[in-house]
């Protein structure tokens, strides 16, 4: 990881935790210690995004893990990201593979929203990732360059310092399965290259990529020692205390 590029780790916890199982994660994660060079983000189920940017030190960011495209209106179910700025939460989630994927997102929604948060103050994970048959048909870079369009085509030039980028290859979420870290560096530094050759070497150079799929506090340092892998994106692990060790991986 380039020094200019402070390290990110995002803990999504997805459709997990309850009140009492929250209290537990809020209080390892207030003792830690935390590396203070460390970037931390937590995304949170929309019912309980207020209770933890109240409950959670300052110093941790909060994440919505989804918002609609529009500031309000008919849409039963959707939280915009006025609402979830309203409750003092900063970030967002977007275009997680289970989005796509369970939900039926498209690239073209995805953008959209992208674009709405941005231009409400929001900071936002825009999440991009192929699935096992593209991997293994050599299509990775054909997919991962056709989402990343999508959203990219919709940052205005001065939003760009509030993107963090999450490489999730789909085929290793939750199974087990983690890309090698030089098969997700090889992914990072093609992706850094067209941020660089689409956009602007600047953006390139500043913009953090961080990694997601079945990262644990066994994988975590050997991913963080690659050029190109600004941190990570952790889903089940965030849940329990070892998390700590992956907020810590650049240490």
């Amino acid at each position: 990881m380039a020094p200019e590029r402070k390290f990110f780790v995002g803990g999504n916890w997805k459709m997990n935790g309850n009140k009492k199982e929250i209290d537990g994660i809020i209080a390892f994660l207030t003792a830690g210690p935390l590396d203070p060079n460390t970037e931390l983000v937590c995304g949170v189920p929309s019912c309980y995004l207020d209770y933890c940017r109240q409950q959670l030190p300052a110093t941790i960011g909060v994440a919505a893990q989804n918002c609609y495209k529009v500031a309000k209106g008919a849409f039963t179910g959707e939280i915009s990201p006025a609402m979830i700025k309203d409750v003092g939460v900063g970030w967002v989630i977007l275009g997680h593979s289970e989005r796509r994927n369970v939900f039926g997102e498209s690239d073209n929604l995805i953008g959209e929203k992208v674009n709405h948060a941005l231009s409400e103050g929001l900071k936002v994970i825009p999440c991009i990732g192929e699935k096992l048959e593209e991997r293994e048909s050599g299509k990775t870079e054909e997919v991962v360059f056709s989402q990343l369009k999508a959203i990219v085509d919709k940052i205005p030039q001065d939003k760009w310092d509030d993107i963090v980028i999450a490489y999730e290859p789909v085929w290793a979420i939750g199974t087990g399965k983690t890309a090698s870290p030089q098969q997700a560096q090889e992914v990072h530094g093609k992706l850094r290259q067209w941020l660089s050759d689409n956009v602007n070497a600047e953006v390139a150079r500043k913009t953090r990529i961080i990694y997601g799929g079945s990262v644990t506090a066994e994988n975590c340092r050997e991913l963080a020692k690659e050029a190109d892998i600004d941190g990570s994106l952790v889903g089940g692990a965030s849940l329990k205390p070892d998390f700590i060790h992956i907020v810590n991986a650049n240490q």
